[in-house]
């Protein structure tokens, strides 16, 4: 099995020797670089092009949101997961829409960094489930109450697709999706794919912003 690539980027010597030290005891990962600023981590990623860019929001030069948006623009194969000291970061709604792939707190549980830097790799997407209200609070404030049901941009979508892009905007994993609209798993899989080809998404996250922007979906009551 090939190891996945990691880069570190973060202005902290010490976290990103913690960071890896985490990494480098799984076996299927090897870091292969570190940066201490967002553009010397842009620059990272386009001369070693690792699997996962793990981002710090918080950089001198260049920040992490940027730094992710210059990746991303690129067209890098990279997947970049954005680390922040604070869940209440205002910056989860800008980093997310930049194209990042996953968002972190950095004193989250080691097993859970690394199981998401396994998802993120496989082309998944992954939210700390401790900045997931604060995202839905963020959309909350900017949705607009009179958007329609279905918004017109959305309707390259068939019926059952609008019905798992809702699913998806609430969370739920394939196999819960599958339980809910009683279809196979595979079957929410092709749906997930064509979803995201029809709107070029690089993943669930920006599909579930997607969801949020138009309309489609709203936080619950009392979020």
């Amino acid at each position: 099995m090939t190891a996945i690539r990691v880069l570190l980027v973060d202005d902290q010597p010490m976290i990103r020797t913690g960071f890896r030290l985490i990494i480098e005891a799984e076996p299927d990962m090897i870091v292969v670089g570190e940066a201490g600023d967002g553009q010397a981590g842009v620059e990272d990623t386009r001369a070693l092009q690792p699997d996962v860019v793990l981002m710090d929001i918080r950089m001198p030069r260049l920040d992490g949101v940027e730094a992710t948006e210059l990746i991303v623009a690129s067209g890098s194969a990279s997947h970049v997961i954005i680390l922040t000291t604070f869940d209440l970061d205002e910056h989860v709604h800008d980093a997310l829409r930049a194209g990042a792939s996953g968002f972190l707190v950095k004193d989250g549980p080691a097993d859970s960094l690394v199981e998401a830097i396994r998802t993120v790799a496989r082309g998944d997407a992954v939210i700390s489930p401790r900045v997931t209200r604060r995202l839905l609070d963020r959309f909350s404030r900017l949705a607009d109450q009179s958007a329609p049901a279905v918004p017109p941009t959305l309707d390259a979508l068939t019926a059952r697709e609008l019905d798992v892009l809702r699913a998806l905007s609430r969370g739920l994993s394939n196999a819960e999706v599958a339980r809910e609209l009683h279809v196979s798993e595979a079957t929410v899989k092709t749906h997930v794919a064509h979803i995201l080809d029809k709107y070029q998404l690089r993943d669930r996250v920006q599909a579930v912003i997607l969801a949020y922007d138009t309309g489609l979906a709203r936080p619950a009551a009392g979020s």
